[in-house]
């Protein structure tokens, strides 16, 4: 019996949101498309990452207002119920972890699925299982990222948490280690602490977020000291062990923590000597690959998502999706520009940042000027005893804003102004004649345009 071939215009590897969006914009201009997954379609996003974890955020920020009425409103009893959230994220967030809807999205547009995990072997030529695809036109690579273990012994050996599986927790532990202090550790941390685990957090570097500014992780660290959540930076581990019941966590100079479950969030990894890259010349031991600003990485090869190395979100793989589908297209448009890149870390306080940091911009070598407030200095943050801050980053030699922090209630909201201001380099000077509704957590922005000094 012959292998199983068939042949389109283009293939697409990975159908996480990017890839869904490439395939289905390439069939409805008429082109044959395979769109070839070996997991979920619909990828990583709405059943392990985005959709879920901010469920179970908003879960627990129901309670943690709710614990506050006795400061602002009388009394209140709250007993918090995991089988709440864990239903919701398996019934209405995920539907049990099933695909069907994403998938007939996709054949409803005129993409033949295909299930496996494909393998360059030549240009234009993949195989998936016992078939082989032929991308006449060329081949798009959107195949998301892998939770990664850090090599610390023992570690892998342990019935450890991924974000994947903290998804599908069906009860919250008595006590939980959560190694890395980045958005996703930090993210569960706090969910967890306020459904009453007992948390440590692990941070290697000397700071929690060290992606953003450091006024947002030390905002961050003061309101996890407030909840309980023990915090440790500058934390080497070395070594895990499990006993059949607990972990043992072992550090260096530090005494060893034992919990009832390990939760890993420390980085993600791909792994393109499995995708077969080295067919197109390409680095199969590096961590991704090189796009221009139409994501073409070779002749009939386009790349989008996390292996660009632009930024592993949901809104970049969307955005880059688009720019690749014009191009295979043939379609005139701009290329991609990545001055004014918007993230948010869904932690209370919520932090979100565009652009560069200050620390980045100087290391640019511009002339930097710095301005930044606390969020009390409006006067909703006021009347709402809120934690946070506005800080901006200006390039003092075009007088635009370069970079951006929004930390405080609903701080990836408000970042929406400063982002749109970073992306269109709207001057300076314009930002300080606009007009802030008052009174608005938004406002701030003013007090911090007035503070930028050198």
């Amino acid at each position: 019996m012959g292998v199983a071939e068939l042949v389109v215009d283009v293939a697409v590897v990975g159908l996480g949101p990017g890839g869904e969006a490439v395939a289905s914009r390439l069939a409805q201009a008429g082109q044959s498309v395979a769109g070839i997954e070996a997991r979920l379609v619909g990828g990583e996003c709405p059943y392990y990452a985005c959709v879920p974890t901010k469920g179970m955020i908003r879960a627990a920020d129901v309670l943690a207002e709710a614990r506050r009425v006795p400061e602002f409103a009388g009394t209140a009893q709250v007993t918090p119920d995991w089988g709440k959230v864990a239903a919701r994220v398996r019934d209405e967030i995920t539907t049990d972890w099933n695909d069907q809807a994403a998938v007939d999205r996709l054949v409803a547009a005129g993409v033949q699925i295909v299930r496996g995990r494909a393998r360059i072997t030549e240009p234009g030529v993949l195989v998936v299982g016992d078939q082989v695809v032929r991308a006449r036109r060329g081949i798009v690579l959107n195949p998301g990222t892998d939770p990664a273990v850090p090599p610390v012994p023992g570690l892998a050996d342990t019935p450890l948490w991924t974000n994947r599986e903290a998804v599908r927790a069906t009860a919250v532990p008595e006590s939980l280690v959560v190694i890395g202090g980045g958005p996703v550790g930090c993210e569960f941390a706090q969910v967890f602490a306020r459904f009453g685990a007992k948390v440590t957090l692990l941070q290697s570097n000397d700071r929690l977020l060290p992606l953003d500014e450091p006024e947002a992780g030390a905002l961050l660290a003061e309101r996890f000291a407030a909840e309980h959540i023990r915090v440790k930076t500058g934390a080497k581990i070395t070594a895990v062990r499990h006993d059949g019941e607990r972990f043992t966590v072992e550090l260096d100079g530090d005494n060893p923590i034992n919990a009832a479950q390990v939760l890993v969030a420390a980085g993600r990894k791909s792994d393109l000597a499995e995708l077969g890259v080295g067919a197109y010349g390409l680095d199969e031991s590096a961590r991704g690959v090189t796009v221009d600003d139409h994501m073409r990485v070779a002749d009939g090869l386009w790349a989008i998502g996390d292996i660009t190395g632009k930024g592993a979100f949901t809104h970049m793989s969307m955005y880059q999706s688009a720019i690749a589908a014009a191009d295979i297209l043939g379609e005139d448009g701009p290329g991609a520009e990545y001055h004014a890149v918007p993230r948010v870390t869904f932690t209370d306080p919520e932090i979100g940042s565009v652009g560069l940091t200050e620390a980045a911009a100087r290391a640019a070598g511009l002339n930097v000027r710095v301005g930044i407030t606390q969020l009390s200095s409006s006067t909703r943050g006021f009347l709402h005893k809120a934690e946070g801050l506005i800080k901006l980053i200006e390039d003092a030699d075009t007088g635009v804003l370069v970079g951006a922090t929004s930390a405080g209630p609903t701080g990836g909201e408000v970042l929406g102004a400063l982002v749109l201001a970073v992306h269109a380099r709207v001057p300076v000077d314009q930002l300080r004649r606009m007009i802030y509704a008052y009174p608005t957590f938004h406002r701030a922005i003013e007090s911090a345009l007035a503070d930028l000094r050198a």
